[in-house]
């Protein structure tokens, strides 16, 4: 992803470049000069010069949509059997990360809310399959450190596999406009060694975060509305 990325910069660079300095350098070189009295050549109905024109973008279309295709195809494979799955539940407005058959205590859960950030911790170079659902509307599941992101869709499982492989703390947030707090729909991403990662889901175990949650808050409480919407 990072390499589709960076080389698409780099084409976007080269075309920018040959388009700006066209529309600049056209002008002064072909512009009509003192004393010029010809008409200058007309290129109407010039076949060539339409077939090139026509071509060349859709050759270039078509090269960028093959490593498209190509990237995403290998981005959202999740053929490889993963080491540990963790269930994304996206509500409004916050996030739930339920940890499923984590080793020694089974399905265990940690959530958050719109004032309090929730942690997702993740295991340095362990693959990690996501499972993203939501009970209410939509929403996406982002981590601009990942460079991806996925929509959190209700009814679906959307699926995608990573491996982190730095120690440290990242950003997440929601990427899809889902509602008035949309913008308090913020997590954080902790990636740590193996012990670390077992010791949290231990802690998780011994604080009754048992099980598995698919949801928050209603809404409408933490909008502060009442039940037909207006502000109380």
């Amino acid at each position: 992803m990072h390499y589709m990325w960076m080389y698409s910069w780099l084409a976007l660079m080269i075309v920018g470049i040959l388009v700006w300095g066209l529309i600049f350098i056209v002008p002064f070189v072909y512009r009509r000069k003192k004393g010029d009295t010809h008409t200058p050549v007309q290129v109407r109905y010039h076949l060539p010069i339409e077939v090139f024109y026509t071509i060349v973008p859709v050759m270039m279309v078509i090269v960028m949509f093959f490593f498209t295709v190509k990237v995403q195809n290998k981005v959202v494979d999740v053929e490889k059997k993963p080491d540990y799955v963790v269930n994304v539940v996206g509500f409004q407005w916050s996030w739930a990360f339920n940890y499923l058959d984590a080793p020694g205590v089974g399905d265990v859960y940690e959530g958050g809310t719109t004032a309090s950030k929730p942690t997702l911790w993740l295991v340095k170079d362990k693959r990690v399959e996501f499972s993203l659902t939501s009970p209410d509307v939509i929403h996406s599941f982002w981590v601009p450190a990942f460079i991806f992101k996925l929509d959190v869709v209700p009814g679906r499982d959307n699926r995608f596999q990573v491996t982190p492989d730095t120690l440290g703390e990242f950003d997440g947030r929601c990427a899809e406009l889902c509602g008035v707090y949309h913008s308090r729909m913020l997590f954080n991403v902790k990636v740590v060694s193996q012990d670390e990662f077992d010791k949290h889901m231990q802690e998780l175990k011994d604080k009754g975060n048992i099980g598995r949650v698919t949801g928050g808050t209603i809404p409408s409480e933490v909008a502060g509305l009442n039940s037909e919407g207006e502000a109380k």
